[in-house]
């Protein structure tokens, strides 16, 4: 005890010292730790894009910065989430709007399964809105149109070379898929003569026909948890039948600025605003893929 005593007396102060500092950087890491979660999920996060969808806004390697204030940060039960499970998804406030022809990242709106809608927390896509909700949406000649507006939607060049590829019909040379959504026996739509499709908001009212179902049959049936089907000429949503529907959610039509590779809206149909994490404002790093070289004269560029 004695020795203790004499060991403490040298080098107690010190060692309280090193104490506070210790405890000092742990209650800053931690504080620092809550603070980057904080910003994750109501402010920036950053992205890496994989692939060629969004040239040239966007090139693999590209590193973007993607703004939630705008619509509000998503809270929901992440391990669910995870799991694949269905999940609540709500917004912290927003402090704006999505406009046509922002870059959304998004959640894919498909999991597991083609044909219906569920949240897959490890995909995420970078697509051009194209559609806001209420927007009526089409496509002539493999240009995006939306009823009403006269405004240049998505990238154009693209669209004028998938324009001239249906003139001299080379799409399936090009190794491009044709048909679009819902790909149903009753129309014919395809990358190139699309819709017109309404796309739904929420509160609003479609007639539910047999040749609507189809259409909408995907975010009823993921609204509702129920069946939507087409028996002996009777639209039934469960057990009942029904003649329209108002839908619960506001939905986009997104679409790839490299129009000829890009899974997008075309092919599988609406997204929920759910599943939209946020804007993507700048490219904050770039790397070649290839030579592993930063590239410059795209860092800190503004998305448009």
């Amino acid at each position: 005890m004695v020795a203790i005593g004499i060991l403490w007396k040298k080098y107690g102060k010190r060692l309280e010292r090193w104490a506070d500092f210790l405890l000092t950087v742990v209650a800053c890491g931690g504080l620092g730790f809550l603070l980057w979660m904080l910003l994750q999920v109501t402010t920036l996060v950053s992205f890496r894009i994989p692939t060629e969808s969004m040239q040239p806004t966007l090139i693999p390697g590209d590193y973007i910065l993607v703004e939630k204030w705008t619509m509000g940060g998503r809270i929901f039960d992440l391990p669910d989430a995870a799991e694949g499970k269905e999940v609540e998804i709500r917004r912290l406030p927003g402090f704006g709007k999505v406009e046509r022809n922002d870059v959304l990242v998004f959640n894919f709106p498909h999991h597991h399964r083609w044909d219906s809608i569920g949240m897959d927390l490890m995909v995420y896509y970078v697509k051009r809105c194209i559609g806001l909700p209420g927007d009526t949406v089409s496509i002539r000649n493999g240009y995006y149109r939306v009823a009403g507006v006269a405004d240049t939607l998505g990238y154009v060049p693209s669209q004028r070379r998938l324009e001239r590829l249906l003139a001299t019909d080379r799409l399936k040379d090009a190794g491009i898929a044709y048909r679009s959504f819902p790909e149903d026996s009753v129309r014919d739509w395809t990358i190139g003569d699309f819709g017109p499709l309404f796309i739904p908001s929420e509160g609003s009212r479609v007639l539910l026909t047999e040749g609507e179902v189809p259409l909408y049959r995907r975010a009823i049936e993921w609204e509702q948890k129920k069946r939507l089907d087409v028996k002996d000429g009777r639209v039934l949503l469960g057990d009942s039948a029904v003649h329209e529907y108002v839908f619960r959610k506001n939905y986009y039509f997104v679409g790839g600025d490299n129009v000829l590779y890009s899974q997008d809206s075309r092919y599988w149909g609406l997204l929920p605003e759910e599943y939209i994490v946020g804007r993507a404002v700048r490219i904050w790093k770039s790397v070649d893929r290839i030579t592993d070289g930063m590239r410059w004269d795209r860092v800190m560029k503004k998305i448009e």
